[in-house]
Order: C-alpha cells, then structure tokens, then sequence
C-alpha cells in the first residue's frame, strides 16, 4: 500500500510521490555484493646480476698432497689460497661476472687440467692465486709469463709457489699445449700491471708494476692469465693473512674491471 505524506511532497512538484514503507514494518536493506577473496601474489624473486664479460678462472694453486708453502703458525698455502678464491669469487659475482674455479676442494688438479678449463671458453681470463713463504709480510705481486725466463730468474717468493721451467719457442705456425700462452704474453701483461697497480694501493710496500716469470700454472693457458701472489705464510699469527682476502679480492675486481674498460680482454 502507498502512503503519500504531505511532509515529503516537494513545493510546485504536486503528484510527485514517495514509497514509505507501512508503519511497524521493518525495513528492507539490500545484501552486501559478495566481496572477491584477496588475490595470493607471489613473493618476489631475487633478482640475479647479469653475467657480463670473460669468464674468470680462479685458479687456487696446489691442493691434495701438494701443500704449497708452510708456516711456523700452522698456516698452509693450499688452504689460504682456497679461502681467498671464494672471497674473490663472491666479490666478481657480485659483480656480474661469471666465475669457474679450477678446484673447490683439496684437490689437486694437473696444470694441464687447470689450464683445460681456461681453454674451454672462448672469452676467459685466467688467475692463479699463490701465498709466498717469504717476502714483506702485507704485500701482493702480480706476474705474467715470461717465455724467456729462467726457472731461477724469477724471485725467491715465486719460485717456492710454482713450478717454473724454460721455454724454447716453436718455429710451427700451430702453436703447442706447452706454448698456448705464447700469443697472449703482452695482453698478460697488461692485465697484470692493471692488477698490480690496485694490489699496491691497498697493501704497503707492494710494487706497483707486475713482473715477468716463468709461473708453470699460466704456459699453457690460451687466454689472458697472470698469477697474483701473496707474503708470506712466514708469521707468527695467520690472522693478518685471512683479513687480505677482502682487500685482494676488490683490487682484483676492480683490475679486471680497468682490463674491460681498456678494451684489453682480447688477444695480442
């Protein structure tokens, strides 16, 4: 039934009803729309830095039954240098950078193995890492290959880390296994000097340019390679030689990225 009240006719609109709803009635409300459950969203995904650039091959030197150099604190090569290779390698793929290690473990891979896994990338840059058993405690040299050194030319701290012996060139257009580092000496070298001049900024008394040496880890690498080596495991507290490896590890990621930018990562 339609009730009219004069009180809810609007002036001059004469005709115009209103719907009241009769007295005692409750009144009618229309239901809620049903409402849409919450969408589940799925949790972001990390995003992953983009590998850019040469593949870096760290090489941690000797491994297995091959300890390297000793120290009276207990300190062994073999196991500093593999502690530095992950300290670099997080800091390079953090970076961007895609890292292959010759060992991650006490292994001891044959130089032709280590030199094996530079090979198989077209775009490499090999880098073996050695701690010395003498020389200024705190300092860090870098070397590239040098065809014309003699096994006992190179200094005293290179000589007890790697094996070294001399070279006679081939006159073959097809350069061999034992040579493979021929064509690649003075893209070495620059990349060494790059290196070496980082390593000098962050550790006193280092030289600030790289040297020449017949390191046996680097003749048959077919890509730019160098090896960077660390004084001494000759201290009475191994602690100063693990507080290197953040240090190390910039300077040789801020090296190869100069090595990058000068266009370098080529051969000869």
């Amino acid at each position: 039934m339609l009730f009219v009240s004069a009180a809810t006719r609007a002036p001059g609109r004469a005709g115009v009803q209103q719907q009241t709803q009769p007295p005692g009635q409750p009144t009618t409300q229309q239901a809620p729309p049903p409402v849409a459950p919450p969408q589940q969203t799925s949790p972001p995904v990390p995003v992953q830095p983009v590998h850019t650039g040469p593949v870096i091959v760290l090489d941690p030197g000797h491994g297995g039954t091959d300890t390297g150099a000793r120290g009276e604190s207990g300190a062994i090569e073999k196991e500093v240098v593999l502690q530095y290779a992950q300290v670099v390698r997080g800091q390079l793929e953090s970076q961007g950078f895609r890292v292959v290690m010759t060992r991650t473990d006490d292994s001891n891979p044959s130089y032709a193995d280590r030199a094996a896994i530079a090979n198989a990338y077209r775009d490499a840059i090999f880098i073996s890492l050695h701690v010395s058993s003498t020389g200024p405690v705190g300092t860090a040299r870098v070397y590239y290959y040098g065809f014309g050194s003699s096994p006992t030319g190179p200094p005293a701290a290179t000589t007890t880390t790697a094996s070294s012996v001399p070279l006679t060139p081939s006159s073959s257009s097809l350069i061999p296994w034992d040579q493979a580092q021929l064509p690649y000496v003075q893209t070495s070298h620059r990349l060494a000097d790059m290196l070496q001049g980082e390593l000098a900024q962050r550790f006193a008394g280092s030289p600030i340019s790289a040297s020449e040496a017949a390191v046996r880890e680097l003749r048959s690498v077919n890509e730019p390679a160098v090896a960077v080596e660390v004084s001494s495991v000759s201290v009475p507290d191994p602690s100063p030689l693990s507080a290197m490896a953040a240090p190390l590890a910039a300077s040789i990621a801020r090296g190869i990225q100069a090595f990058q930018s000068a266009g370098s990562a080529g051969g000869n």
